[in-house]
């Protein structure tokens, strides 16, 4: 597949409905090099999804039955944002850990919304009988061409902000994001995905040398807690060689206030996750080497100003 052309031509399609969020480089956050951050918990609904979701919906007919989506709450929003932006009827399904600050934003967007028992596997099988029964399009927050490829417009805006850095560190849930990362890159820069140590499918998978199933637990689950990695992003990690690495909860929360004192920036643990890498030295850069860090969520649990 043509990766670059079609997240070129994402990004062209999304741009009258996303922000372009600040990129900021050589910032000092207390560690032992200069990092280049980009801020893409600024975008609408607090999170880096609004470019799949707007993307999917732009370069598909979408049915009368309208839009349909599983999430663990930050790929609902956008799929909620984005269908009221383009008059779409839209039907979000959560699992309870998503939260009351996930589920207030969905709420807050005119969706149908139903919470779901469970973790971010049932709500999917909920949308997907709903998906069956009503003719609706199915939106997936991470496993699908038109979603890896508005998310790889991330890279595409960083790249034109002037990113220089050797190695980009992403968090990983179930491959979205960093898939649409890789398919741009090409094996052009060093990309480390970063998962927690209790949601772990993508290493999971390397070492079976397939998607497998993973128990999912800890602060960032309802952001990174997808039981199985997506194909599609097993497929570009194993083409590409990707580096893997796992952190403790206890290295999330850390990178959680060190963005807010060096930065002023609020965000949830799994917006935080890539940073702990470095807090926690399970990625420790070579000498020299230029290091830029994903943060790609902002809607904590509680929400405290709910």
């Amino acid at each position: 597949m043509k990766w670059t052309s079609e997240i070129t031509a994402a990004h062209q399609r999304i741009q009258p409905y996303i922000r372009r969020t600040p990129a900021l480089a050589g910032i000092d956050l207390g560690l032992s090099l200069p990092v280049d951050v980009k801020l893409e918990h600024l975008q609408h609904t607090g999170s880096f999804k609004a470019r799949g979701a707007f993307n999917t919906m732009l370069a598909c007919d979408v049915p009368v039955a309208g839009l349909v989506a599983a999430s663990g709450g930050n790929h609902g929003a956008a799929v909620a944002y984005a269908a009221q932006r383009l008059g779409h009827q839209a039907h979000i399904f959560v699992p309870e850990l998503a939260g009351a600050s996930k589920i207030d934003l969905i709420k807050r967007s005119g969706a149908a919304l139903s919470v779901v028992p469970g973790a971010y596997a049932d709500a999917f099988g909920a949308a997907q009988a709903h998906e069956a029964e009503t003719g609706a399009m199915q939106i997936h927050a991470y496993d699908a061409v038109p979603t890896v490829t508005g998310q790889g417009t991330v890279m595409y805006e960083w790249e034109e902000q002037g990113l220089e850095a050797d190695t980009v560190l992403i968090a990983v849930g179930g491959g979205g994001l960093i898939a649409g990362a890789m398919a741009w890159a090409q094996g052009g820069r060093k990309i480390v995905a970063v998962e927690p140590e209790t949601c772990c499918a993508l290493q999971a998978a390397t070492r079976a040398g397939t998607p497998v199933d993973v128990e999912v637990s800890g602060i960032a689950a309802n952001a990174l807690g997808a039981r199985r990695i997506g194909q599609i992003c097993f497929d570009l990690v194993t083409e590409q060689t990707v580096e893997t690495v796992t952190v403790p909860d206890s290295a999330i929360a850390a990178a959680q206030t060190r963005l807010w004192q060096s930065l002023r920036q609020f965000v949830e643990p799994g917006g935080a996750t890539a940073l702990a890498a470095l807090i926690s030295g399970s990625y420790t850069p070579a000498k020299g080497e230029k290091v830029a860090v994903l943060i790609c969520g902002a809607n904590p649990a509680p929400d405290p100003f709910l």
